[in-house]
């Protein structure tokens, strides 16, 4: 790659001064060139469908259109985009969204500038970026049954410190029916109870802290 055919980026994050701290780094490199910015997943498509950058660096929790949309959306639009997710998510859960969505890279956002930049060359390149420790949690997740919506979103409302039957009053679901939810999601997760279910979710990105229903407070760890 020359400095005459730079490698053409697209940078969606809906943080600024990362966004801004970004394009000056990468415009240091003599075959890379930033040719558009993004705040959301919606403005990230978008901007792809407009520029058709070489490499887009996307985060995956952004307002609105969330990363794993934008990625799906993106790849959509055109099968062979080049996508790496740059992101805070470590959870396996995460990793596998993203990877089964199509990016073809994963990055925390505490990589060494170094291996971003070798990161982009190589997926530019149509090779796949996986450090080692994604690589192994995205192997552990495969290992894993997927959870259903509903499990997930009977979990949500766990975490949230619901019983069975506020979590079935909320549904509009029969208690038994949360109860065989709530069984279902303990052996996917391989967890003891309620508490270390909800614990595995969140680490594993399938629910987020921010997800969690505010209104309750009250909370029956281990029931059944």
């Amino acid at each position: 790659m020359s400095a005459a055919t730079p490698i053409r980026l697209l940078i969606a994050d809906d943080h600024l001064v990362l966004r801004y701290g970004l394009k000056t780094f990468i415009e240091q490199q003599p075959d890379m060139q930033v040719v558009g910015e993004a705040s959301n997943g919606a403005e990230a498509r978008e901007r792809f469908r407009a520029l058709r950058p070489d490499v887009t660096l996307l985060d995956l929790r952004m307002t609105g259109f969330d990363g794993v949309e934008a990625i799906e959306a993106i790849r959509k639009d055109d099968p062979e985009a080049r996508i790496i997710v740059l992101t805070i998510h470590k959870g396996d859960e995460a990793v596998y969204q993203a990877i089964r969505a199509g990016a073809r890279g994963y990055l925390l956002k505490d990589v060494p500038f170094e291996d971003l930049m070798a990161a982009i060359r190589v997926v530019h390149a149509g090779g796949q970026c996986l450090p080692e420790e994604i690589a192994r949690k995205m192997a552990e997740r495969i290992r894993h049954d997927e959870l259903t919506p509903r499990e997930i979103a009977v979990l949500k409302l766990a975490a949230g410190g619901l019983s069975n039957k506020q979590i079935a009053d909320r549904l509009q679901l029969a208690e038994n029916t949360i109860k065989h939810y709530v069984v279902f999601a303990l052996a996917k997760l391989g967890a003891q109870d309620r508490t270390h279910a909800v614990s595995l979710a969140i680490e594993r990105g399938i629910i987020h802290i921010e997800d969690v229903d505010p209104q309750s407070t009250r909370r029956r760890p281990n029931e059944r």
